[in-house]
C-alpha cells in the first residue's frame, strides 16, 4: 500500500514524518477530511475566536497532492453573557 503524509497547519506546521498507509488517493483524501475535526476538537483557537486548520497530504515522494481546510469562527453576541 502507498504511504501518504499528513502535514497539519494550525498556526504552526506539524510535519508528518511517519506517514500512513492508505489504499489509494481517495482513501488518503478521506483520511485528511476525517483528521481536521479531530485536530480542531483539541486545539483552542490561538487568535481569539478564529482559527484555520489545514491538512496537506503528500505522496511518498513528498509532493503535495491534496489539501483541505477547516475554519472555526466564534462571535460573542451579547455583553450580558458573563
Amino acid at each position: 500500500m502507498p504511504r501518504y503524509f499528513f502535514d497539519i497547519h494550525d498556526g504552526q506546521l506539524q510535519r508528518d514524518v511517519d506517514g500512513t498507509e492508505c489504499a489509494d488517493f481517495d482513501a488518503a483524501r478521506r483520511e485528511a477530511m476525517i483528521s481536521l475535526p479531530d485536530v480542531a476538537r483539541w486545539e483552542i483557537p490561538s487568535d481569539g475566536d478564529r482559527q484555520t486548520y489545514t491538512v496537506v497530504v503528500r505522496d511518498a515522494a513528498g509532493a503535495p497532492i491534496y489539501t483541505a481546510t477547516l475554519t472555526f469562527t466564534g462571535l460573542r453576541l451579547s455583553e450580558a453573557a458573563e
